[in-house]
Protein backbone atom coordinates (compact mmCIF):
# COMPACT_ATOMS: atom_id res chain seq x y z
CA UNK A 1 0.00 0.00 0.00
CA UNK A 2 1.14 3.84 -0.40
CA UNK A 3 1.17 6.39 1.85
CA UNK A 4 -0.86 8.81 -0.52
CA UNK A 5 -4.17 9.75 0.59
CA UNK A 6 -6.97 8.25 -2.50
CA UNK A 7 -10.52 9.33 -3.12
CA UNK A 8 -12.61 6.53 -1.78
CA UNK A 9 -16.03 6.48 -2.93
CA UNK A 10 -19.20 4.18 -2.87
CA UNK A 11 -19.50 0.97 -4.85
CA UNK A 12 -22.71 1.73 -7.33
CA UNK A 13 -23.25 -1.94 -7.98
CA UNK A 14 -23.51 -3.08 -4.64
CA UNK A 15 -24.00 -0.10 -2.48
CA UNK A 16 -22.33 -1.33 0.33
CA UNK A 17 -18.56 -1.73 -0.75
CA UNK A 18 -16.16 0.89 -0.91
CA UNK A 19 -14.05 1.49 -3.97
CA UNK A 20 -10.38 1.63 -3.67
CA UNK A 21 -7.80 2.03 -6.66
CA UNK A 22 -5.94 -1.06 -7.35
CA UNK A 23 -3.69 -1.94 -9.92
CA UNK A 24 -4.85 -5.18 -12.05
CA UNK A 25 -4.11 -7.43 -15.11
CA UNK A 26 -6.56 -5.84 -17.70
CA UNK A 27 -7.82 -8.11 -20.01
CA UNK A 28 -9.16 -7.21 -23.32
CA UNK A 29 -9.86 -9.13 -26.88
CA UNK A 30 -8.52 -7.60 -29.95
CA UNK A 31 -10.44 -9.11 -33.32
CA UNK A 32 -9.57 -12.80 -32.68
CA UNK A 33 -6.64 -12.12 -29.73
CA UNK A 34 -6.34 -11.75 -25.84
CA UNK A 35 -4.90 -8.88 -25.02
CA UNK A 36 -3.36 -8.73 -21.40
CA UNK A 37 -1.68 -5.65 -19.87
CA UNK A 38 -0.73 -5.98 -16.01
CA UNK A 39 -0.38 -3.34 -13.74
CA UNK A 40 -3.33 -1.28 -14.78
CA UNK A 41 -5.43 1.05 -12.63
CA UNK A 42 -8.89 0.71 -12.00
CA UNK A 43 -10.98 1.32 -9.10
CA UNK A 44 -12.01 -2.11 -7.02
CA UNK A 45 -14.95 -2.59 -4.43
CA UNK A 46 -13.83 -4.06 -1.34
CA UNK A 47 -17.40 -6.12 -1.41
CA UNK A 48 -18.29 -7.05 -4.49
CA UNK A 49 -15.25 -6.97 -6.50
CA UNK A 50 -16.92 -4.74 -8.87
CA UNK A 51 -14.09 -3.19 -11.29
CA UNK A 52 -14.45 0.37 -12.60
CA UNK A 53 -11.30 1.04 -14.86
CA UNK A 54 -9.53 4.55 -14.76
CA UNK A 55 -10.61 6.68 -17.80
CA UNK A 56 -7.26 8.30 -19.11
CA UNK A 57 -5.72 4.65 -18.72
CA UNK A 58 -8.20 3.06 -21.31
CA UNK A 59 -8.03 6.46 -23.32
CA UNK A 60 -4.30 5.25 -23.37
CA UNK A 61 -4.72 1.72 -24.25
CA UNK A 62 -7.17 2.04 -26.78
CA UNK A 63 -4.56 4.85 -28.41
CA UNK A 64 -2.10 1.85 -28.24
CA UNK A 65 -4.14 -1.05 -29.39
CA UNK A 66 -5.33 0.94 -32.57
CA UNK A 67 -4.31 -0.90 -35.81
CA UNK A 68 -4.07 3.07 -37.06
CA UNK A 69 -1.52 4.65 -34.39
CA UNK A 70 2.16 5.69 -36.10
CA UNK A 71 0.84 5.48 -39.27
CA UNK A 72 0.39 8.44 -42.06
CA UNK A 73 -2.68 10.22 -42.07
CA UNK A 74 -4.06 9.75 -46.17
CA UNK A 75 -4.34 13.81 -46.69
CA UNK A 76 -0.90 15.03 -47.17
CA UNK A 77 -0.85 18.66 -47.51
CA UNK A 78 1.44 20.35 -49.66
CA UNK A 79 2.93 23.66 -49.07
CA UNK A 80 3.91 25.46 -52.64
CA UNK A 81 7.27 27.31 -52.13
CA UNK A 82 6.23 31.16 -53.14
CA UNK A 83 6.91 32.61 -56.42
CA UNK A 84 9.98 34.67 -56.36
CA UNK A 85 9.52 38.08 -58.39
CA UNK A 86 12.45 38.01 -61.28
CA UNK A 87 12.79 41.25 -62.95
CA UNK A 88 10.72 40.53 -66.00
CA UNK A 89 12.72 37.43 -66.34
CA UNK A 90 10.60 34.58 -67.72
CA UNK A 91 11.28 31.05 -67.21
CA UNK A 92 13.26 28.95 -70.01
CA UNK A 93 11.42 26.87 -72.47
CA UNK A 94 12.64 23.95 -74.65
Amino acid sequence: MTDEPQDLFQCTECQAGVMHMRHITYFTWLDEELVTVPNFPAWVCDVCGRREYDARAISWLVTILNPETGKASGSKRRVRPPLEKRDGARPIRD
